[in-house]
């Protein structure tokens, strides 16, 4: 991990992605905001309230690992959420 600023553009970044594409889907489908379409965008900002909580946290033993751990929770997040929009 090269640095806890990259670390919170990284979460930033990919979480505003997929948010983007969600409002993408709602403009391509001519569909208004969906229920469905809704709580993936609440769901992205609840993962990324959490990521940037943790990633904030000032008493952590071993902070190479406790990085470590949050990129791979990102990565899963943004997994789970990509596959809620394929579903769509």
């Amino acid at each position: 991990m090269a640095s806890v600023k990259n670390l919170k553009k990284d979460i930033n970044f990919v979480l505003g992605d997929i948010i983007e594409a969600i409002y993408v889907w709602e403009i391509t489908t001519g569909a208004q905001a969906t229920e469905k379409s809704e709580a993936l965008i609440d769901e992205a900002i609840v993962a990324f309230d959490s990521l940037i909580t943790k990633v904030n946290a000032k008493n952590v033993e071993n902070k190479k690992e406790h990085f470590r751990a949050i990129n791979k929770q990102l990565e899963e997040s943004a997994t789970q959420l990509v596959e809620k929009i394929n579903a769509l």
